[in-house]
């Protein structure tokens, strides 16, 4: 009696499992999928929302956007008003998930080269490419906002008005950056940029983060609760620094005129002292050289 229960019991969650995950076995998963948003001169945003899908955004010489997904997930390629969405949204849950164990899941995302308005990128857990086609041809945009959950993103050959980044876990690199206005929040993490050229407002909770400016020509403001901070300038920079330290060490590697410091501060001029650069350490380590 017992085992013709449990056959009984086998056989509905074998029939279950059928029909929960049929297009698994009729070769209709989602993979190739294909979706595309004209853009129009109304058009002022463009979102970009990924969970752990490996993503690719490159510019082109088109009037839409055109995106294709590789693997599970739902994709959506929308116009919201004044905005075009892209979104992955993972599958709905069924015992099949359960089976698998490894997300290769690809995205890539076609937009025009010359869309020049707001955009934003919000990661989960996956990889992010996008960049212009060189530091000499760069992708410009009116704001670029990226938050990072757990996951990479390599940004490169950018001029932007407004960059604004966010992150609480994963890495992120940065390379050939023009900004009007910086900001950099990071909760966890690493973060380096190079090759940058603009102002700098950062806020370091826990992590590491890197800079290296081609050209001094705006202020700086770092905050640092914990982690480490570093600044590689141009030889020529003109700066005022002013560091106050509650627990943790500012170094400089310019010579300072001025020069004042003592356990708690550092600060000094090196060459006119045109620009301010202001650091106040929590716990940490910053370095200027």
């Amino acid at each position: 009696m017992l085992k013709r229960i449990l056959l009984i019991f086998l056989l509905i969650i074998g029939v279950y499992f059928i029909y929960t995950n049929w297009e698994n076995f009729d070769g209709n998963r989602a993979e190739g999928k294909e979706q595309q948003v004209e853009i129009t001169d109304e058009i002022d945003l463009l979102q970009v929302e990924i969970g752990s899908v490996t993503t690719t955004i490159i510019p082109e010489d088109r009037d839409d956007v055109k995106a294709e997904l590789d693997g599970d997930g739902q994709l959506e390629v929308d116009r919201d008003g004044d905005s075009v969405e892209v979104i992955v949204k993972d599958e709905k849950f069924n015992w099949f998930n359960l089976f698998k164990f490894n997300d290769d899941s690809k995205l890539v995302i076609h937009i025009p080269e010359d869309y020049d308005k707001d955009m934003a990128i919000n990661l989960g857990s996956g990889n992010v490419d996008f960049g212009g086609k060189s530091d000499d041809n760069p992708m410009k945009l009116r704001e670029l906002q990226v938050e990072i959950g757990s996951g990479d993103m390599n940004l490169k050959n950018l001029d932007v008005k407004d960059f604004i980044h966010d992150g609480s876990s994963g890495d992120v690199e940065v390379d050939s950056l023009t900004a009007g206005q910086g900001s950099f929040n990071l909760s966890s993490g690493d973060l380096i940029v190079k090759h940058y050229s603009g102002p700098i407002k950062a806020d370091v909770s826990s992590g590491d983060m890197n800079f290296q400016l081609d050209e001094l020509i705006h202020g700086i403001e770092i905050g640092l609760s914990s982690g480490d901070v570093g600044l590689d300038l141009p030889d020529d920079a003109d700066f005022t620094l002013n560091g106050e330290v509650s627990s943790g060490d500012i170094s400089c590697d310019f010579p300072l005129s001025g020069q004042a410091i003592d356990d708690k501060s550092i600060k000094g001029k090196h060459g006119s002292g045109k620009h301010q650069i202001e650091v106040d350490v929590s716990s940490g380590d910053v370095e200027i050289h």
